[in-house]
């Protein structure tokens, strides 16, 4: 039976499309004819990236009456045009590349990828990426500059670490963490030209103390001026980037003032604190109406298994793919701080790490963000953890029978049950 195909209008009449570059870009302009029986105009033009050429360009575009303008999101080129063109009042659309290759078989040059884009584009044949507001792209940049800092500063402790295992210096068997405040001391006494091991040991402080027998044999090496050039450029490097790290966090409070109501709610999720709170703002904003419901929001993350089915059988092994990967690294942290607390998603983790950690991390990194899209969806909504035993009290009785009786069945026992008096 024929039904009636509740689809959007399939000619957008006034689109652009462009085809950006570094140096410039192919725009191409299609509109209607004069008269009904006139097919569609079309224009394709070449443009300078430079902001003149841009304003001239969206200028064009705005006596023209474009309702919408495509682009692909190729490498960063696209942020200034976009930026620009939005703030002219147009509707700038940023879709992936995959979702427009050109047919095969047919030549590709820009022009022609400009065209095939604009056709593409006029019969609402594609999807927008998710472009944030200006203020949470200003978050964005500042939060993730800080985990570039941050993976910076975890390098360099790695480089030194490895300069003190060539010079012999055990001091990381000894010390969970070498850069605390002995670890710090003992290194610049090093530098200093200190190599007594049983001086630099009478530096530990608090808890390590109780293992200075142990510091004394661990800081017997050969540690030369060799190492002391090279431990010096790192400590200073490290130093620098806890200042930057110091100065970005001040800005990131600043630019997360507006949305402190919303970071504080977040902040209340088992695993969530302030960082990873501004992170997840500045990635998926806090205008949920993007996202109709938290299923669409965990497949835009890509917490979700793909779906890949074909002739009644679903293929592959129902990997979630590769999403944004700042959300995914603050969402992972959490999920992975939930471990030891008391609360549901902690037992929920332990439950589901039985099968594998990076599945456990998957399935509760989703979980949170379910939990964040219903907090920034309602602002009267408040989180409510249901507790480490709610798996258990709403399992059914019958099912967890039958599990314990498969389970003693595997190790060769025959099971016969009897209700207890």
């Amino acid at each position: 039976m024929l039904t009636e195909s509740r689809d959007e209008e399939q000619i957008i009449a006034r689109v652009a499309a462009l085809d950006i570059g570094k140096a410039e870009l192919v725009c191409c302009v299609r509109v209607p004819g004069k008269g009904a029986s006139t097919p569609r105009l079309q224009e394709v033009t070449t443009h300078s990236t430079m902001t003149r050429a841009l304003t001239e360009l969206a200028n064009h575009l705005v006596d023209l009456g474009i309702e919408r303008v495509v682009m692909e999101a190729t490498s960063d080129y696209w942020k200034p045009v976009f930026y620009l063109l939005e703030a002219h009042g147009l509707d700038p659309w940023l879709v992936n590349a995959r979702d427009v290759k050109h047919l095969p078989g047919r030549p590709k040059t820009d022009v022609l990828d400009a065209v095939w884009l604009c056709k593409v584009a006029e019969r609402q044949m594609l999807r927008p990426s998710f472009v944030p507001p200006r203020r949470i792209r200003q978050l964005r940049d500042l939060t993730r500059y800080r985990s570039t800092l941050v993976a910076a500063r975890t390098a360099e402790n790695n480089r030194i670490e490895k300069l003190l295992e060539d010079a012999c210096i055990k001091l990381s068997v000894v010390a969970s963490d070498i850069f605390g405040v002995s670890g710090r001391e003992m290194m610049d006494a090093l530098i200093d030209g200190q190599n007594d091991p049983k001086v630099l040991a009478q530096m530990a402080r608090a808890r390590m103390r109780t293992k200075i027998a142990c510091l004394e044999e661990a800081l017997d090496g050969h540690f030369d001026h060799h190492h002391a050039f090279l431990l010096t450029r790192m400590l200073g490097r490290i130093d620098t980037l806890d200042a930057d790290i110091t100065a970005v966090d001040e800005q990131i409070e600043a630019h997360l003032a507006p949305f402190a109501a919303a970071a504080a709610r977040l902040d209340e999720i088992p695993g969530i604190g302030p960082v990873v709170a501004a992170t997840i703002i500045a990635e998926v904003g806090v205008d949920m109406s993007r996202f109709p419901t938290a299923g669409h929001l965990c497949s835009w993350a890509k917490f979700s298994p793909g779906i890949n089915s074909s002739a009644g059988k679903t293929k592959g092994n129902g990997s979630s793919g590769h999403g944004n990967r700042y959300l995914a690294a603050a969402l992972g942290e959490a999920a992975v701080m939930t471990r030891r607390t008391d609360t549901f998603l902690g037992a929920r983790y332990r439950r589901l790490a039985k099968r594998g950690k990076k599945r456990a991390i998957v399935a509760v990194g989703r979980s949170i963000l379910v939990v964040v899209w219903h907090l920034l969806s309602d602002e009267q909504v408040t989180f409510h953890d249901l507790g480490s035993d709610h798996y258990t009290r709403h399992i059914h009785p019958d099912t967890k029978k039958h599990s314990h009786i498969r389970q003693l069945e595997a190790l060769g026992y025959t099971v016969t049950l009897a209700p207890a008096a």
